[in-house]
């Protein structure tokens, strides 16, 4: 018997190496193109805005209109008046709609539709029928609860230096974006089965919404926040008409009297909001929740 050799165990063929194809990168101009038109657009009325306030024909460049924002009568107390309403507005918005979708998720699916239809609809109403109608019911109701404890309700809630009507007319013009931005994050994550879970473990309701379900929607509070905090500061319709006089209703009666002051508090309030903008997106991108690993599964007849 003929001995074998290394040549005749080798394999009889093998497959030859495959080059990797070169594929030519296509040109990206186009994407420099529109990224540069669109800061363009975003950008020249701002930079115009900036010239409008610091030249002044005659005169050159002066900053008088920022100098002066400090100290204008109203400045201080319409923008505390602003953040304050925002900040019950967010509160009570976020009150109402993360326990309600939550529920939606572990109830009956076509409740799901019923919601998302109320919360809606403050988009086909115009602002202008809404507080048509607040101011109606306010002044009804002290004409017919004059004599009953209501009426300090309805004196209260259109206090000046805090008007609760506003917080609410706001929450309300806030829901559909609040919905949005957090249906968008539940969509994201298997509520039933964390609920499930951690009620197995001896959870609680409250402690379920609060320590499982909450971290897991932090991007989307905080999306959410940031879209009621730019309506609430930019809001100047429910404001205007109700007689009361927030930081946008001060803008407006600044600007027939001093128009460059007008103009620099805009851009001061633009600055504020990105800075605002800035603080809740780094508050949205926190770690997530550690999620454990499952235990290994036996497998039988192996230790």
């Amino acid at each position: 018997m003929a001995a074998l050799t290394p040549a005749s165990t080798a394999p009889a063929s093998t497959a030859p190496a495959v080059a990797p194809v070169k594929t030519a990168r296509r040109p990206r101009y186009w994407r420099g193109v529109v990224l540069t038109v669109a800061g363009l657009y975003f950008l020249t009325p701002l930079i115009s805005s900036f010239v409008f306030t610091v030249h002044v024909p005659n005169q050159g460049l002066t900053f008088a209109a920022y100098s002066g924002i400090l100290s204008a009568d109203g400045f201080t107390e319409s923008l505390f008046l602003s953040l304050s309403l925002a900040a019950a507005t967010i509160a009570l918005a976020l009150l109402l709609v993360v326990p309600a979708l939550v529920a939606v998720r572990l109830g009956p699916p076509r409740l799901r539709a019923v919601v998302e239809i109320v919360c809606m609809l403050p988009l086909v109403v115009p602002p202008i029928a809404l507080v048509t109608g607040i101011a109606t019911v306010l002044r009804w109701g002290p004409d017919h609860f004059s004599r009953t404890p209501f009426y300090q309700t309805f004196l209260a809630v259109q206090n000046e230096s805090f008007p609760v009507v506003l917080v609410l007319a706001h929450t309300v013009l806030a829901l559909p974006f609040v919905h949005r931005s957090l249906d968008a994050g539940l969509r994201a994550v298997d509520v039933p089965t964390l609920v499930e879970a951690a009620r197995n473990c001896g959870a609680g309701r409250l402690y379920v919404i609060l320590r499982v379900i909450l971290p897991n929607l932090r991007s989307s509070l905080a999306g959410a926040s940031f879209l009621t905090l730019a309506l609430v500061l930019g809001e100047y319709t429910v404001a205007s008409l109700l007689g009361f006089r927030p930081f946008a209703v001060w803008i407006v009666s600044v600007s027939g009297a001093e128009a460059r002051m007008s103009v620099a508090v805009s851009l001061l309030s633009l600055l504020i909001t990105w800075a605002l903008l800035l603080v809740l997106s780094r508050a949205g991108t926190g770690s997530a929740p550690a999620v454990p690993a499952a235990a290994p599964t036996p497998v039988p007849g192996k230790e």
